[in-house]
């Protein structure tokens, strides 16, 4: 079963999980000293604040988090026909999770991930910049989801 994900910048990451977690009635599964995620049932979501050095604060990203390879494989085929350049990232490590990932961004340029997550990580990680993806779906090597 996919899951929604919604990752937002913050300015003040501990009242933001203090919001947070009233507003879901539930802590944090993941946090670090810059990031917190919540891996929720009702609704299924995986959501994620993060704050970075000038990270401007509010949507960061959307994305579909898949369970298994053939679900991967199936929202990657949509990518596909979706008619906007893919950047194809594979194996990388981002948001303290190691995973295979493609980016879109949709015609408002809202990124979007489609992820399966394969394991955690120590390193917050690196990736494409996200307000490039649009632009040029190449743009790699910077932190992942900034």
């Amino acid at each position: 079963m996919k899951r929604l994900h919604v990752h937002v910048a913050v300015r003040d990451l501990e009242a933001s999980t203090r919001f947070y977690s009233t507003l879901f009635a539930a802590e944090p599964t993941v946090v670090k000293a810059d990031y917190a995620k919540w891996m929720l049932e009702d609704p299924r979501v995986n959501f994620a604040i993060s704050a970075h050095e000038g990270a401007a604060p509010g949507l960061s990203h959307l994305g579909i988090q898949v369970e298994d390879a053939g679900e991967l494989e199936e929202v990657y085929a949509r990518l596909q026909k979706a008619d906007r350049p893919v950047l194809d990232e594979g194996a990388t490590t981002c948001c303290y999770a190691k995973s295979t990932k493609s980016w879109i961004a949709d015609p408002q340029d809202i990124a979007w991930e489609t992820f399966l997550t394969t394991g955690e990580s120590v390193d917050y990680g690196t990736g494409p910049e996200l307000s490039r993806i649009a632009a040029d779906p190449a743009a790699t090597g910077q932190r992942c989801c900034g």
